[in-house]
């Protein structure tokens, strides 16, 4: 008989109950705010606006894992899919402390929005494990992400639910997806999956696709007021996958990025920062964090200095309610441009409407990840492959057209964009339900 292993505190018992709640919550319940503020604007019918309200599918597992020191844990997992109306639903799966209900039921309505403003033919649906990977090793990873992969196999497939990477997830995780499911079905299931490595039928440039596709907005919108992008100075909270991509690609349009962060803390120089050092030093950090750096000239800072530094443009790409009602009046720049899924509250961003502050919402800047996810997906369905050229103009091209249409509604409605965003979002989901006979009208 082996000797009892006693249970350690780990990645399962992260956070309290209560500190991932509440900000589920928040998230969840702006979310549906926001439809009740659209849903009169764009004369939306009883019934539609009734199913929109709820997701149509939502999974918790409770995934055992056992541990390097051959304890057992088990982490709690979520799959949701908020609306199949306008295609296959479409998401990420995240890993984190935070991962809870609400919060994973109102990533999954983003993502129904966020397609429809890209005019990418999917739905909307999110997945997530609550856990803390910096405290998981490789191995413990793996087994969690394929217990978590057979649980949720039921309600997932390559025309039905393709999950992507998202906080803490990346390209390995996808792979050992893919093998997962391959391995249950008897043959490669390449479309399974977006986000994948190129050479297992992934897409060039996908990895970098949601930071590219912030910087492709911040560029229209520097272009619709007439400022020059050369010295624009910069802050970027959240130095992970989107945002260290997003500044890379600034930068190299000649913005000034002046301040980036993590989970660690940030750095803060007025005369700009080399963010091609940066990128190096985080490729040589185990967990690519920030911790340890000292670029010269630069003060170090924390991520709430970062949210108050005065700066043209800020682009908070972490978590989710980073600006609230608590922090809203210390944000002193002129334009926000939301990197992150939902880092403004409601009751912040109202504050800030009041206040003139631009800001370019989530399901529209950060959507560059899912128009890519759509061509991996595409690849795979027809066994061929874009060249990376030919992937970044589409993205630019989509990005562009998108950035267009919510200006020119907002214009012409004299809304914000987000509104202007949600509004064109809602009514194209809408458009499809009524044409498929999913809600009757009351007219």
């Amino acid at each position: 008989m082996k000797k009892k292993i006693p249970v350690k505190k780990s990645g399962a018992q992260a956070v309290s109950d209560n500190t991932t709640r509440n900000g589920g919550h928040e998230l969840w319940s702006s979310g549906l705010a926001m439809l009740d503020e659209i849903a009169p604007r764009i004369k939306l019918e009883e019934g539609i606006y009734t199913i929109l309200r709820k997701p149509e599918l939502e999974l918790t597992v409770n995934i055992p894992v056992t541990m390097d020191d051959e304890h057992v844990e088990v982490f709690t997992g979520y799959r949701i899919q908020h609306s199949n109306a306008r295609g296959p639903c479409k998401g990420g799966i995240r890993y984190h402390p935070s991962v809870n209900l609400n919060e994973i039921r109102a990533l999954a309505a983003l993502m129904t929005w966020k397609c429809a403003v890209v005019n990418v033919p999917y739905g909307g649906a999110k997945g997530g494990v609550q856990c803390d990977p910096m405290h998981m090793s490789v191995g413990e990873l793996q087994r969690m992400t394929r217990g978590f992969t057979k649980m949720i196999l039921p309600v997932i497939g390559g025309k039905r639910d393709i999950p992507a990477p998202d906080m803490n997830t990346n390209e390995q995780t996808m792979a050992w997806i893919v093998d997962t499911v391959s391995s249950i079905k008897g043959n490669m299931e390449l479309e399974i999956v977006t986000g994948k490595p190129v050479s297992l039928g992934g897409a060039a440039g996908r990895k970098e696709a949601t930071g590219r596709g912030v910087a492709m907005c911040i560029k229209e919108l520097l272009k619709r007021k007439n400022l020059p992008i050369e010295n624009t100075t910069v802050a970027v909270q959240g130095f992970g996958n989107v945002g260290s991509n997003a500044a890379t690609a600034l930068h190299e349009m000649g913005c000034k990025v002046v301040a980036v962060s993590d989970i660690t803390g940030g750095f803060y120089n007025r005369h700009g920062l080399d963010i091609h050092a940066v990128n190096k030093y985080l490729a040589t950090h185990p967990k690519r964090l920030l911790e340890g750096y000292k670029p010269e000239g630069a003060d170090r800072i924390t991520n709430e200095e970062l949210l108050a530094l005065k700066v043209d443009l800020l682009v908070p790409a972490a978590l989710e309610n980073q600006i609230h009602a608590g922090n809203v009046d210390s944000v002193r720049a002129g334009m926000i441009v939301e990197a992150a899924n939902g880092p403004v509250t409601r009751e912040a961003d109202m504050v800030l409407d009041s206040r003139n502050v631009l800001l370019v919402p989530d399901i529209l800047a950060n959507a560059g990840g899912v128009v890519v996810s759509y061509l991996e997906w595409v690849q795979n369905l027809q066994c061929f492959m874009w060249p990376a050229e030919e992937v970044n103009k589409n993205l630019e091209r989509t990005m562009t057209e998108s950035f267009d249409n919510v200006w020119n509604l907002s214009r012409q409605h004299d809304v914000s964009l987000r509104i202007a965003a949600y509004m064109l979002a809602v009514g194209k989901v809408a458009d499809v339900m009524r044409l498929r006979g999913l809600s009757h009208s009351t007219e």
